[in-house]
C-alpha cells in the first residue's frame, strides 16, 4: 500500500540515485585510489603523448621491421665507450706484446702499452685491426685480431608500468617480449593495448613510434607487432586509463583485425609416437577415440 505513494516512490527514486553516486566516487577516487590506477581521479603517472598517439595509430600493422620469425642480422659492430676489446697478434710467435684486455676509456681510446694509445671508438672491429697494425708499425707484426669481449654500450630501455624499469643489454636476438619480460613483466597498472616502440631519430627528423599488441603476442602467438630489438630502442609502457577499462575498447591495430586459427590435425597413436603424415609444428592432441582410458 505505501509503496503506491508518491511520497515513497519519490524517496526510493532519491536514495537509488544516492547510491548511485556513492558507487562512481568510490570508482574514480576512493576503492583503487592513487595515481596511475585505472579506477583513480588522477591522471596516470605513465601516460602516452597526444603525437605518439598519433604515430602509434598511423603505424602499419604489420611494418617492413624485423620481426619475430624474419629476424635479421644487426649491421656491424661499432665499438664506443665501455665496451672491452681483446687485442692480440694472430700468430702465437710474434715479437710484439702489448696488453691483452682493452677497456675503451671515455675518451674513445685503448692502450697500447709502448706503442701509444689508439682511438678507437665509432669504428668497426675490422677497422681497429688495420688500426691496430699500422700503430705498431712494425715489420714483422703480423696481422693481428680484435674481439669485442664485453659489450657494454649496447642496450634497449624499457620504460614505464614494468617491474623492473631500466636499460638491458643488447645481444642482438631480442624483440619486444624478451624485453618486457626481462623488465619483470607488466605490472598491474600496465595498459595492455598502447605499448609503444619508438626508435631513437636525430633532433630534426621524423620519429619511428610501432603500436605492440601486447595481447595478440601472448596469447595468439601473432608475431606482427612482436619486433626485433636494435641498440637504443625503446619500449614504453602506459598506465591503464579509467576510459580503457570501462569501455574496452581495441586500442591496439592487431585488435581490430580477424584472427585466424591454423589448422593442426589430430594426432593418433598414443603419446610419445609420431605417425606418418601427422604435423610436427603444433601440440599432441589426443584424439576421443585415442584417449587413455579412466581408471576405474
Amino acid at each position: 500500500m505505501y509503496s503506491q505513494s508518491p511520497l515513497y516512490r519519490r524517496v526510493g527514486q532519491a536514495g537509488a540515485s544516492i547510491r548511485t553516486f556513492a558507487l562512481v566516487a568510490c570508482l574514480l577516487a576512493g576503492c583503487s585510489s592513487g595515481p596511475g590506477s585505472p579506477f583513480s581521479a588522477f591522471s596516470p603517472t605513465h601516460k602516452l603523448l597526444d603525437s605518439a598517439k598519433a604515430m602509434k595509430q598511423a603505424a602499419p600493422v604489420p611494418a617492413a621491421v624485423p620481426r619475430e620469425l624474419d629476424k635479421r642480422p644487426q649491421p656491424p659492430y661499432v665499438v664506443e665507450p665501455g665496451d672491452v676489446l681483446l687485442v692480440l697478434p694472430a700468430d702465437v710467435d710474434s715479437p710484439v706484446r702489448i696488453p691483452g684486455d682493452q677497456p675503451v676509456m671515455p675518451d674513445g681510446t685503448i692502450q697500447l702499452g709502448k706503442y701509444g694509445r689508439l682511438q678507437v671508438a665509432g669504428k668497426t672491429v675490422d677497422d681497429i685491426e688495420a688500426a691496430v697494425k699500422a700503430q705498431v708499425d712494425a715489420k714483422d707484426a703480423g696481422v693481428f685480431t680484435v674481439r669485442v669481449v664485453t659489450r657494454q654500450s649496447k642496450v634497449y630501455y624499457v620504460i614505464g608500468e614494468v617491474n623492473a624499469p631500466g636499460a638491458y643489454q643488447l645481444s642482438g636476438r631480442e624483440t619486444v617480449l624478451d624485453a618486457i619480460l626481462a623488465a619483470g613483466g607488466l605490472t598491474d597498472r600496465a595498459s595492455r593495448g598502447n605499448i609503444i616502440l619508438d626508435r631513437p631519430t636525430a633532433p630534426d627528423s621524423c620519429r619511428t613510434v610501432l603500436p605492440v599488441c601486447w595481447s595478440e603476442i601472448v596469447q595468439l602467438g601473432d608475431t606482427s607487432t612482436n619486433y626485433q630489438m636494435a641498440a637504443g630502442d625503446r619500449v614504453y609502457v602506459p598506465a591503464r586509463s579509467f576510459w580503457e577499462d570501462f569501455c574496452h575498447k581495441p586500442q591496439c591495430p592487431c585488435g581490430s583485425r580477424p584472427q585466424t586459427a591454423c589448422p593442426i590435425p589430430p594426432a593418433s597413436g598414443g603419446c610419445g609416437i609420431v605417425v606418418e603424415g601427422a604435423s610436427l609444428t603444433g601440440p599432441w592432441i589426443p584424439s576421443p577415440t585415442t584417449a587413455p582410458a579412466a581408471k576405474p
